[in-house]
Formats: C-alpha cells, sequence, structure tokens
C-alpha cells in the first residue's frame, strides 16, 4: 500500500510569519494537531503541533499579564527541519519512521511541494484494514515450517472449504528461525470445519488451541 492512498490532502497549513494567535485559531477550527509551515513556493519548512502552540500560550491563571506572545510568528516555535514522506512510498516502510522517530505526523512532498499529511492515526487505521480487524470475522493461528510454498497449501485447505480469507500475516515464531506463525481472518462464524481440516492436515494450531480457551 501507498502513502498517497491514505494521506489527507486537504493540509493545513500557514507561512512563518503568521501569528501563533492564528495558529491556535486553526487547530480548533480544523479540530486537527499538527500544521505545517510552508513558504511562498509551497516548500515545507517546518511543523507544528498543537502541544507547540499551547506551551507558547499564555495561562489563563496570568490575568495582569498583557498576553503579547500570541502575536509571535509561528516560526519562533515551530520544528525544523522536518522528515517528509514521497506519495509512491510504502506505507509498512513509513511504520518504521513513526515508531522510530515517535512521530505523530509527516507531511507528504512530491517535486519539493506539500501534497499531503500522513498522521500516526492514518497509519493505525489502515493497520486496522490490513489485519481485517474491521469486519467480522474468525481468527486463525497456525504454526508452520519456514519454507518456500507454505502459505498456499495451507490457504488450499481454507479454499477447499470456499471459505473466504479476509486477510493473512504472517509472524515470527518466538526465537525459532525455522517456524512461522500464520495468522488468517476469515469470513465466517463458524470456524470448526476449517480447523478440523487444519489439525487432520497435521498442523499446530496457535488460536484457537485447547489451552487457549473460547475462540475470541
Amino acid at each position: 500500500m501507498l502513502v498517497e492512498e491514505i494521506m489527507n490532502t486537504d493540509v493545513a497549513s500557514l507561512p512563518p510569519t503568521a501569528t501563533i494567535a492564528s495558529a491556535l485559531k486553526l487547530l480548533h477550527e480544523k479540530k486537527i494537531r499538527h500544521i505545517t509551515i510552508i513558504n511562498e513556493e509551497k516548500n515545507v519548512i517546518g511543523i507544528v503541533s498543537d502541544r507547540d502552540v499551547r506551551d507558547a500560550t499564555p495561562s489563563i491563571f496570568e490575568e495582569n499579564r498583557e498576553h503579547t506572545e500570541l502575536q509571535n510568528e509561528i516560526q519562533t516555535i515551530m520544528s525544523q527541519p522536518v522528515v517528509s514522506v514521497h506519495p509512491l512510498d510504502l506505507v509498512e516502510e513509513i511504520a518504521g519512521i513513526f515508531y522510530e522517530e515517535e512521530f505523530a505526523c509527516l507531511p507528504v512532498i512530491s517535486s519539493n511541494k506539500l501534497v499531503g499529511v500522513i498522521t500516526e492515526k492514518d497509519m493505525l487505521h489502515t493497520l486496522i484494514e490490513i489485519t481485517g480487524t474491521n469486519v467480522q470475522s474468525s481468527h486463525i493461528e497456525v504454526k508452520v515450517p519456514h519454507k518456500p510454498g507454505i502459505l498456499p497449501e495451507v490457504a488450499a485447505i481454507f479454499g477447499a472449504r470456499k471459505t473466504n480469507i479476509t486477510s493473512v500475516l504472517v509472524y515470527p515464531y518466538k526465537n525459532d528461525a525455522n517456524y512461522k506463525i500464520l495468522v488468517f481472518r476469515i469470513q465466517t462464524m463458524n470456524p470448526l470445519p476449517v480447523i478440523k481440516d487444519l489439525q487432520s492436515a497435521g498442523y499446530e494450531l496457535m488460536w484457537p488451541n485447547d489451552n487457549a480457551g473460547p475462540e475470541r
């Protein structure tokens, strides 16, 4: 999946000379958490979060103080340089950037121009779709040898039952490189026939199993 498929193209941005007060207003009006700062050529030169603005906003308890801070330019509190991604980057690879750098938002740049943003919420929503947890389904985990052709071999058992597979994920098995865990989500509320077929074929089920209790 590509970044351009999940990015938000309705991007809230301000010039670096805009005031902190205008940023605060934009955050409230758009109900967003980040604002990209762009120059006249639409190049991204900074990014400001709601926390940055909140930290720069005077306390409501300071009644006798002139709140001139809100008239400061947004460039005085923006973060720079800005890490960005491209519309044709793979979402799976971008997830690593979010995790490792602990970012909450990344601008999407094409030809040095701002074309969108992608947030941690976008990433979480995509993960939900990829794993198939957003549709009613049954969850089955199968321990298999780590060898070529094992996935279609196991999937054929579902196909023999004409069971629709919603999603497939592959996980490592503990610290044993000789095995993998295949995680299937299938569109049936009665997975017992497929489970029995898998067991009859000699596969070990990690979920559901006798030690795991009733199926989730």
